[in-house]
This record gives structure tokens, C-alpha cells and sequence, in this order.
């Protein structure tokens, strides 16, 4: 248990979790810089294999820092089964809600441009004119 280690023990292990998620945190920066060709010039991980591995690995890790912070910063680790899935549960509700209200705001983004593409007025270009036609003199003359 964490109560029968010593401050300085305690203190270590707090600096080699910061240490850690320090690592992490630059390298998921150094991978984020190289997919968007910004370290590599000519080298993109747009599309294809690459950007699905780019984003695995930056989902992976995020997901690995969210797991070491919850276990053990707030030392879900150290507690009963029934607390530590009691904190789990709702965070695992939070992120489906994200997910499913980006979902819905870029479904209702579709449809708004949908909408606009209907509701655009569309002018025809003028073609030869038709119908009777007056002169300068014709229409200075019925005035």
C-alpha cells in the first residue's frame, strides 16, 4: 500500500510518474510534428496505412496516460474493485458522449450545407432579349 513508504519514496515515485508522462507527452509531439510533414519536409501521414497507425499510436498513448494518471495519481490502484469502477464507469460515459456529440455535430453540419446548396437562388444567364423592343427615340416618344 502507499501508506507504509517514506516521503522521500513517495517523492521519487511521483517525479518518475511526472518523468514518464513528460517522455510521452514529447513524443507524441515529435510523432504529431513528423505525420504532418513538419520535422520531415515531404514525409505526410495523411491518408493510408500511415495516418491509421499515426492515429493508433496517438490514441494509444493518450489512452495510456488518462490509465496512469486515474491509477495512480488518484490512486484508483490502491482502492476497493467497487470505487475504482465507480470513477471508471462515468469517464468511459463522458468520452462516448464526446464521440457521439461530435458525431452528431458534424451530421448536423451536413445537413445544414444541404440545405444551403437548396436554398441557393440559381440565376440563369440572360440570353437575346425577347419581346417588342423600343429604340431611345421610340421610348422618348410615348413619354
Amino acid at each position: 500500500m502507499a501508506g507504509h513508504q517514506t516521503y522521500e519514496e513517495q517523492k521519487a515515485l511521483v517525479f518518475k510518474g511526472l518523468m514518464l508522462l513528460g517522455v510521452i507527452t514529447i513524443v507524441e509531439v515529435v510523432i504529431a510534428l513528423t505525420a504532418k510533414g513538419h520535422l520531415i519536409h515531404g514525409v505526410k501521414f495523411t491518408e493510408g496505412f500511415g495516418h491509421y497507425l499515426y492515429m493508433l499510436l496517438m490514441i494509444g498513448f493518450s489512452l495510456y496516460k488518462a490509465y496512469f494518471i486515474i491509477f495512480f495519481f488518484m490512486h484508483m490502484a490502491y482502492e476497493v474493485r467497487g470505487l475504482a469502477l465507480s470513477v471508471l464507469l462515468p469517464t468511459a460515459l463522458l468520452v462516448w458522449a464526446i464521440i457521439a456529440f461530435f458525431q452528431e455535430g458534424n451530421s448536423w453540419g451536413n445537413r445544414r450545407e444541404l440545405i444551403k446548396e437548396k436554398n441557393e437562388e440559381r440565376v440563369k444567364p440572360a440570353g437575346q432579349p425577347q419581346g417588342y423592343i423600343l429604340s431611345k427615340d421610340d421610348f422618348r416618344n410615348t413619354l
